[in-house]
């Protein structure tokens, strides 16, 4: 049964900085490719940022600069720090796992990415 459980989001006010973890278990962790997804609800998810199964990283245009992601293997928890948030990064941050990295990872439809978390909100005000 694999489960993924989110944490770290909240309240931060412009200029902030804030760090989401990802507890995962059920699955062999460094095999995967690991992402953080966000959802302004009415809008579209954007891909955040992505880590493949070779600790390569992506990251998307609007946090570029300003978002690391990483994974602690012993752990089996995926990270996504993030500094200088401003209101348009407000929104509910979602880790999922896939079994490939895809090209196309920081747009919908999200088909690589077969399992997912339950969420964390993120405000920035």
């Amino acid at each position: 049964h694999v489960q993924l459980v989110e944490s770290g989001g909240g309240l931060v006010q412009p200029g902030g900085s804030l760090r989401l973890s990802c507890a995962v278990s059920g699955l062999t962790f460094s095999a995967h490719d690991m992402a953080w997804v966000r959802h302004v609800p009415g809008k579209a998810r954007e891909g955040v940022a992505d880590i493949d199964s070779d600790g390569d990283t992506y990251y998307s245009d609007s946090v570029k600069g300003r978002a690391l992601i990483s994974k602690d293997t012993a752990k089996n928890i995926l990270y996504l720090t993030m500094t200088n948030l401003q209101p348009d990064d407000a929104a509910i941050y979602y880790c999922a796992t896939g079994r490939y990295h895809s090209g196309s990872w920081y747009k919908p439809p999200f088909s690589q990415y077969d399992n997912w978390g339950q969420g964390t909100q993120v405000t920035v005000s």
